[in-house]
C-alpha cells in the first residue's frame, strides 16, 4: 500500500502538469459566472467542480487556500477552464470585486433559496469546505449574499461538488447561451 506522502506527492505532480496545460489552453467560458472554491480539500471535489465548470461554460474558477488538488476527477477539463489561485479570500474578493460581479455564498441554512430570484448576469458563486464552511467571516463582507439549495430529504447539506453543480446549472438555466452543436464542443 502506498504511503499517504507518496499519494500526496503524486497528486501534486499531476496538478503541476495539469496546471501547465491549463495555462497553455484555457480560455474564459461563455457565461459571466465565476466559481470560488474556498478551502476545499484537495481530493475529488475540486476536480469534479472544474469538470462541471467546463460543462456549463463558466467564466473562470478561483481557488482560495488551495495549493494543489487532484486533477484526475476533472477528466481533462482542467485544460479548458481558467484557474486562479489565491492564498486567502480577501485577495480573491479584491481581484473580482472591480469587475462588477455579485457574490453569492452557498450555505446550508439561510432564508434565500436558489431559484427564488434571478441571478445578476455577472454572478460569483462561493463554495466553502463541506465541514468548516468558508474561511472568512461573512459578516465582514456585507455585499455577499447567502444562498441555499432547497432540500426536502433528511440530509442537512449536499456534497460540495453537487451543490456547486446545481448552482451553476441554475445560472446557466437563466442565462445560457445557445449551443452550436455542430462545432464539436457540444455533447
Amino acid at each position: 500500500m502506498r504511503s499517504r506522502f507518496n499519494r500526496r506527492q503524486d497528486m501534486q505532480t499531476r496538478f503541476v502538469k495539469a496546471k501547465r496545460r491549463s495555462l497553455a489552453h484555457a480560455k474564459p467560458g461563455v457565461h459571466d459566472c465565476i466559481v470560488i472554491l474556498d478551502g476545499l480539500k484537495p481530493d475529488f471535489n475540486i476536480g469534479k467542480i472544474i469538470r462541471s465548470a467546463d460543462a456549463f461554460g463558466i467564466q473562470e474558477v478561483h481557488l482560495v487556500g488551495v495549493d494543489f488538488f487532484d486533477p484526475e476527477p476533472a477528466k481533462g477539463s482542467m485544460r479548458w477552464v481558467v484557474l486562479h489561485q489565491h492564498s486567502n479570500f480577501q485577495s480573491c474578493y479584491e481581484a473580482i470585486t472591480g469587475k462588477g460581479y455579485v457574490f453569492y455564498c452557498l450555505e446550508p441554512e439561510t432564508d434565500c433559496l436558489l431559484g427564488s430570484e434571478p441571478f445578476p448576469e455577472k454572478t460569483a458563486l462561493i463554495v466553502g469546505h463541506e465541514e468548516f464552511g468558508v474561511s472568512f467571516d461573512i459578516l465582514q463582507y456585507p455585499s455577499i449574499r447567502s444562498l441555499t439549495i432547497p432540500q426536502w430529504g433528511h440530509v442537512q447539506s449536499l456534497n460540495a461538488s453537487v451543490a456547486a453543480s446545481v448552482a451553476m446549472y441554475e445560472y446557466v438555466r437563466q442565462y445560457g447561451k445557445p449551443m452550436d452543436v455542430h462545432d464539436g464542443d457540444g455533447l
